[in-house]
């Protein structure tokens, strides 16, 4: 194959990974590529991969072959979540070229160059892998994505600490990093700049930005206030945070702002203290109620959505009856129901007390069903209002 000019994109998984692809467009639109859709048969192929996905290889694979279907010649890369996890299984498969892990992914455009430049990279014999291990991985690289001109999701953060049992997030994404204020802001005044309206904060976790080793201490809450002065933002929105990084400083100043959305999305995950436990959660229920409470008070008309696991070890009936009621018990608006899977080296999945996946789904259905009446419900105590936030 010569020299590409053509790149196609495809995004599995959250926004974080949607605002990074951006990010890698545009070092490769700055090589001279011009990026076009999966459909129109680009020179190169990008696939930007979760590990939080049930079905994570299997998706893979089915791009892979989707792309090989569409252009059989096309030189074809992986990077992202799994691709940092599972880098010679993706290597393996059929038609993949090069796979780059967690620090590499953002030097796509010098190695899909290079890649190229190399006749038949790969071919026939598995593609070039290129990764570090997670613990060297610790430059910040801020992202945001541009082909929205009303709503762009710009990463003030990466990577997590929190090492929950269930999660390999810390393992594909490394330790809590993000930039400073003022690499911040100028990012938001560039997105400002375009015409945007709405910016939504996002990252693994969020409310835990202020990382940098070598600047002086910052915090969520001074990112907040520093970006409520940019000029040209109609709406800011939190993506979502820690209950435990969710203190009176953030919701009090969320509820004077006039540009910050009255929406907060806390991840919940169980309202059974023992599987919070488990989870190596750093909250328990009391701390949650509480959190929810406040915003409520301060904000009557906040929205507040939840995510929730289901099915993860030790979950009996008795502690999802819990789960349940507690979310009956606070006002909270909407949920993110997430079915437990299985997740290689984690801890949860050496626990016993395994839960069988038919429970784990209808439990889920269950919480399904609980959701679409909180939300309905929101909806009815706001008739005619434009709300300030997306359920």
């Amino acid at each position: 194959m010569r020299h590409a000019r053509t790149v196609a994109f495809h995004t599995l998984g959250c926004k974080l990974n949607f605002s990074e692809t951006s990010t890698l467009a545009r070092s490769l639109e700055e090589a001279g590529y011009a990026r076009v859709k999966v459909e129109e048969r680009p020179d190169v192929f990008v696939l930007n991969t979760c590990s939080v996905t049930e079905n994570a290889d299997k998706e893979c694979r089915q791009w892979v072959r989707k792309f090989q279907r569409i252009n059989s010649e096309a030189f074809i890369a992986v990077v992202g979540c799994y691709a940092q996890l599972k880098p010679t299984e993706i290597a393996a498969i059929p038609g993949v070229d090069l796979v780059l892990g967690a620090n590499e992914k953002f030097d796509l455009a010098e190695f899909v160059e290079k890649g190229i430049s190399s006749p038949l990279l790969g071919r026939g014999a598995g593609g070039e892998v290129l990764f570090s291990p997670i613990k060297d991985v610790k430059r910040f690289i801020p992202s945001y994505n541009a082909n929205d001109r009303t709503r762009t999701f710009l990463k003030v953060q990466d990577g997590c600490d929190y090492f929950c049992s269930f999660c390999t997030i810390p393992l594909a994404r490394g330790r809590s990093r993000s930039g400073t204020i003022a690499e911040t802001v100028a990012q938001a005044e560039s997105i400002a700049a375009s015409g945007v309206k709405e910016i939504v904060l996002t990252g693994v976790n969020t409310g835990d930005f202020g990382r940098q080793p070598l600047t002086p201490l910052e915090d969520f809450l001074q990112l907040i206030e520093a970006l409520d002065t940019v000029e040209g933002i109609e709406r800011f929105r939190i993506s979502s945070i820690e209950p435990n990084l969710c203190h009176d400083g953030v919701i009090d100043f969320v509820a004077t702002s006039k540009r910050f959305a009255p929406h907060f999305h806390m991840p919940l995950q169980s309202g059974s203290d023992m599987i919070l436990e488990r989870m190596r959660r750093r909250y328990d229920t009391a701390l949650y109620a509480e959190r929810v409470q406040r915003i409520k008070e301060r904000m009557p008309h906040a929205c507040i959505g939840v995510d929730v696991i289901t099915g993860t070890p030790g979950e009996t009936e008795e502690e999802f009856v819990k789960t349940h009621a507690f979310l009956r018990s606070i006002p909270v608006d909407y949920l993110h129901v997430f079915t437990y899977s299985e997740r290689a080296n984690t801890t949860a999945v050496r626990m016993e007390d395994v839960v069988p996946m038919e429970v784990r789904r209808e439990r889920t259905k269950q919480l399904r069903i609980l959701s679409s009446k909180l939300q309905r419900a929101f909806y009815e105590r706001h008739p005619g209002q434009r709300a300030a936030c997306v359920v």
